[in-house]
Parts: structure tokens; C-alpha cells; sequence
């Protein structure tokens, strides 16, 4: 009879530290980490970036954008899949990696009208999640010019907007200056609005 009550005790103990733990695991911290995201606005979101209402895309994923009259991203091993994120994992001596590099080198040398040798390294290399949002200034420098004729627009005021959109290093020794390609495009895009006859 004794060990009958013993287990009933230890059961309704074993039940009360169940029901204790499902409240606070299982409803207090999900509402804790809501609460929290609610806090944090858009940071909790993704941070998606919008033009008059519409989300065109996150300050923190790259994407691709294609024309004369853009400034173009920091290749993608995964097409920009945010799903997919992950580098090529291809060694640095790698024939089809090396390969890969030479063909961006020659398609960016050529359409920017550079010689190669000046061809910086974030244009032809995926960063290691393939979807980096920024290029260094030096890339945007090279395509500077394409942007400003295929947009009617002067250098001096593509390059006053790269300026613009250039973030320097974290707490000022930490990496190195970037650019936000798709906030420097939605400028490019405004400035051209602006600039367009009524």
C-alpha cells in the first residue's frame, strides 16, 4: 500500500513539474521571443527594404540585377536562392572554380570597358553565403560610368550616390567600406525620376 502511495506522490509531482515547464517552455518563452521580434520591428522581418509600399527586396540578401542601367551584384554560387545559401565549396585550385573566375573576369572587364587587370575581386568571386548584399566601392567605381549613360544620368551624380550609399568600416576598424547595391539601384531609379521631363 506504501508503494502505491509513493507512486501516486511521485507521479502527481512528475505531473505538476510537467505542467510547470509545458507554461513556461512552451507557452512563456514563444511569447518572450514574439514580444521580442515585435520589439525589433523590421530587424525581425528580414529587414525588407520598400519603394512606395511594395517590398523590392532585404538589406540582407543580395539579388541579381541585370542591364545596362544597374549596378550589379556580387556573384551567387546558388542564383541568389536565399534557401540555398552556401558557397561552392570548390577549393581554391580548383579547374572549374578557376575557370568560373576567369569567365566573370573577361564578362565584367568587357562590360565595363576595364582592362581585366583592373577587374576587383568581389565582381568575379560568390561570397561564402552567395547571397551578399554589397559590393566594395572599388566594383562600383568600374561601373560608374555604364550606370550613368544607360540612365541619362552624370557620373558626377552616380558617383555622389555610390558616396552616398557606401558604408564604411565597422566600428571604424572592422572589415571593409561596402556598398548596398539594392539602395544604391532605388536611388538610381529615383534619381532618374526626378530628372525625367514633366
Amino acid at each position: 500500500m506504501n508503494a502505491l502511495i509513493d507512486l501516486a506522490r511521485q507521479s502527481l509531482a512528475a505531473l505538476r513539474i510537467l505542467l510547470v515547464f509545458t507554461l513556461v517552455l512552451g507557452v512563456g518563452y514563444p511569447l518572450a521571443v514574439w514580444a521580442v521580434g515585435l520589439a525589433l520591428g523590421d530587424r525581425a522581418h528580414g529587414q525588407p527594404v520598400r519603394v512606395d509600399g511594395a517590398v523590392v527586396g532585404s538589406r540582407l540578401l543580395g539579388q541579381s540585377f541585370e542591364g545596362e542601367r544597374w549596378f550589379h551584384s556580387r556573384p551567387s554560387a546558388n542564383d541568389y536562392d536565399p534557401l540555398a545559401s552556401a558557397p561552392t565549396n570548390l577549393g581554391p585550385r580548383n579547374p572549374d572554380l578557376l575557370a568560373a573566375i576567369e569567365q566573370r573576369r573577361a564578362d565584367v572587364a568587357r562590360t565595363e570597358g576595364v582592362p581585366a587587370a583592373e577587374v576587383p575581386a568581389d565582381a568575379v568571386t560568390a561570397s561564402g553565403s552567395g547571397l551578399d548584399p554589397h559590393i566594395s566601392p572599388e566594383y562600383a567605381a568600374i561601373q560608374a560610368d555604364r550606370v550613368a549613360s544607360a540612365n541619362g544620368l552624370p557620373v558626377a551624380e552616380v558617383d555622389r550616390l555610390v558616396a552616398q550609399h557606401t558604408s564604411g568600416r565597422a566600428l571604424g576598424f572592422v572589415g571593409d567600406p561596402v556598398v548596398d547595391v539594392l539602395e544604391l539601384n532605388i536611388a538610381i531609379a529615383a534619381a532618374v525620376t526626378e530628372d525625367a521631363p514633366a
